[in-house]
C-alpha cells in the first residue's frame, strides 16, 4: 500500500510566463488588472482550482438559475479564473480581477494560452 503520492506543481518559470502573458494582453487593451497564479489548493483565487472548471462556467450556472451555488464556501462565480490541468490533474489556476468579468476572462485566457503553449 502506498502512503505517499507524487504531486505535479507549476514551476516558477511557468507561473511567471503566464503572469507576463496576461499582463501583456492587459497592457495591449489598456486594462488595469490583478493576476494571480496559484497552486492546486487555490491560494488567492480558489474557485477555478477547487471546482476544476473555469469560473465562467460557475457564473453561467448562477445566471441560469442555479443560485444554490452562491452558498458554496469559497466559490467565486465570476468569469476570470481558469484551472491549469496537466495530464488530467489540476496543477494550479490563474485568476484575474479588475475589469468586467468578461474582460477578466480574456486576460485569464491569454495567461492560459502561455501555459498550454
Amino acid at each position: 500500500m502506498a502512503h505517499t503520492r507524487e504531486a505535479r506543481t507549476l514551476t516558477l518559470a511557468a507561473a511567471k510566463a503566464m503572469a507576463e502573458a496576461g499582463e501583456a494582453e492587459a497592457a495591449r487593451r489598456g486594462w488595469t488588472v490583478a493576476i494571480a497564479v496559484v497552486n492546486p489548493e487555490g491560494g488567492l483565487i480558489r474557485s477555478a482550482a477547487r471546482f476544476r472548471r473555469p469560473t465562467k462556467a460557475l457564473e453561467d450556472a448562477v445566471a441560469g438559475g442555479r443560485t444554490a451555488l452562491l452558498g458554496v464556501p469559497g466559490l467565486l462565480a465570476l468569469e476570470g479564473g481558469a484551472p491549469l490541468i496537466l495530464d488530467g490533474a489540476v496543477v494550479g489556476a490563474v485568476g484575474v480581477s479588475g475589469m468586467a468579468s468578461s474582460e477578466d476572462g480574456a486576460i485569464a485566457a491569454a495567461a492560459l494560452r502561455a501555459f498550454e503553449g
